[in-house]
C-alpha cells in the first residue's frame, strides 16, 4: 500500500504539531504514540511551562551560538502568546519570566490540534525505514498491522532527543540526518539532577528533601534559584541549569543563601547572640540538616562570641564557595532535555532546511540547540517549527 503527500512530518511533539499547523497543504504526521503530545503533557507539574517572557539567543546553547537568533526572531514569545490568548486559555508568570497555562498542559495540545486541523494525524505508526530516490522521500511504516510507504515531497525530522526513554524517545532524528550526510554533535543528558557515589552519596542521602537557596558554578557560568538534596546527589533549578555546563570530573561551587550577606549577619549575631554555638546561629539562616552536615567537615561546636574575624571570614568563605564534585548525573531517564544534536553547520537558520538536501528539515530538539530550564525549549520548538512551515507554505 502506498500514499503520497506533500510534506511528511515524524513527531507529533510540540515542533511537529506548531510545523504541521502552519506548513500548508497535504501534512501528513506520523508518531508511535498513542497520544500528540505527550512531554507537552506532563511538563510544567502538568501545567506546561510554554514559553519565557525573557526569552532570548543567549539562553541557548549550540555549537553555533549565532544560529538561533533567526527564528527566534521571526516567530518569538509574544507570538505564541497571542496564539495561547487567541485560544483563550488561562496563563499566568511563575518566576522568571516563566509561563504557565493556569488549567492544564492539555489546552496547549487541545490548541495544537486545533491549528493544525487540515493536517493528518497518524498515531500509534511505527517508522521502519527511510531513503530518499528519484526527488522524494520514501518511508516505509506499520499503521494498524500493515506496512505502507509513504512518498512525500518533503520530509521534516521532529521526533526530538533521547531525554524520557519510557516515553519512545530514540534519538531516530539523529540517525536519520546521520543517513542522509549530516553531521551529530555529541548528545547527552541536560536540564537533568547530578548524582554522586561513595561517602559523598551516602552523606547527601541524609538531607534528601532539603532545599535551599543556592548560586551554583560550573565552567565560568553561574545560575541562583533553588537547590534540593536528593537521595542520590543534588536537583532544583540551580542544579538543573547549571547541568548543561557540567562534565564528567568538574567540580561545582555552591553558595548557600547568595541573598544573604552571611559574614555581616554573623558579625551582628556576633554582637548580640555571641553566647550561643556556631551551629545554632547558623540553623537560623540554613536548614538544621544541613548544618549538621556541615558540621562534619567544619568546627561549628564553639560559641560565635569566640570567633575572630577571620575565622567568620574563613566560615562565610566556605559557605560562599562550597565546592562538591559529582560524579555522574541521572540520565536521559530524568533529563528534560538532550544537549545538542544535528549539527547546525549542515541547516539554513532561516528555514531549517538541510544545506545539501533540499526537503529535508530539522527542528526543534533534535537540533543541536538547547535551552535553559524556564520555557526556553518549548520557544524553541515553536519558533522552528514556523521556520520550517514557513518555508514549506512557500
Amino acid at each position: 500500500m502506498a500514499r503520497a503527500v506533500r510534506t511528511l512530518i515524524l513527531g507529533a511533539g510540540a515542533a511537529g504539531m506548531m510545523c504541521a499547523a502552519h506548513a500548508g497543504p497535504d501534512t501528513l504526521v506520523v508518531d508511535h504514540a498513542k497520544a500528540p503530545g505527550e512531554k507537552i503533557r506532563i511538563s510544567g507539574g502538568g501545567r506546561c511551562n510554554f514559553t519565557n517572557m525573557h526569552t532570548a539567543p543567549e539562553n541557548f546553547l549550540s555549537e553555533n551560538k549565532h544560529f538561533a537568533k533567526s527564528a527566534l526572531s521571526r516567530y518569538t514569545q509574544w507570538d505564541f502568546l497571542d496564539l495561547v490568548q487567541k485560544h483563550g486559555i488561562a496563563w499566568h508568570e511563575k518566576t522568571l519570566g516563566q509561563l504557565f497555562c493556569d488549567n492544564s498542559a492539555k489546552d496547549i495540545i487541545a490548541m495544537l490540534l486545533a491549528e493544525m486541523d487540515n493536517a493528518e494525524l497518524w498515531l500509534q505508526t511505527n517508522i521502519d525505514d527511510v531513503t530518499y530516490r528519484d526527488g522524494c522521500f520514501h518511508v516505509r511504516v506499520t499503521r494498524e498491522g500493515r506496512s505502507i510507504q509513504i512518498i512525500a515531497d518533503n520530509l521534516v525530522l521532529a521526533t526530538g532527543g533521547k531525554s524520557i526513554p519510557k516515553m519512545g524517545a530514540t534519538g531516530l532524528a539523529y540517525r536519520i540526518a546521520a543517513q542522509f550526510g549530516h553531521r551529530v554533535t555529541e548528545t547527552r543528558p541536560a536540564l537533568v539532577p547530578l548524582t554522586f557515589d561513595g561517602p559523598a552519596k551516602v552523606r547527601f542521602a541524609a538531607l534528601s528533601g532539603t532545599s535551599i537557596p543556592a548560586r551554583v558554578s560550573c565552567n565560568g557560568t553561574s545560575f541562583e534559584e533553588g537547590m534540593l538534596f536528593t537521595h542520590r546527589g543534588l536537583s532544583g533549578p540551580s542544579i538543573l541549569q547549571i547541568s548543561s555546563y557540567w562534565r564528567e570530573g568538574d567540580s561545582l561551587s555552591l553558595h548557600l543563601r547568595p541573598d544573604l550577606p552571611l559574614l555581616e549577619h554573623l558579625r551582628a549575631r556576633r554582637a548580640t547572640g555571641g553566647a550561643k554555638s556556631l551551629t545554632t546561629i547558623l540553623a537560623e539562616v540554613l536548614p538544621k540538616s544541613l548544618v549538621t552536615h556541615l558540621a562534619a567537615d567544619l568546627d561549628l561546636s564553639s560559641n560565635l562570641a569566640d570567633q575572630s574575624d577571620a575565622a567568620l571570614n574563613a566560615l562565610a568563605a566556605h559557605l560562599s564557595g562550597w565546592p562538591v564534585t559529582p560524579t555522574s548525573s541521572e540520565g536521559y531517564r530524568t533529563a528534560e532535555v538532550t544537549l545538542g544534536g544535528v549539527a547546525t553547520d549542515g541547516l539554513s537558520s532561516k528555514t531549517m532546511q538541510s544545506n545539501h538536501l533540499p526537503g529535508l528539515y530539522v527542528i526543534g530538539e533534535a537540533v543541536d540547540v538547547t535551552g535553559w530550564l524556564g520555557g526556553y525549549n518549548f520557544q524553541w520548538a515553536w519558533s522552528s517549527a514556523m521556520a520550517a512551515a514557513r518555508a514549506l507554505q512557500g
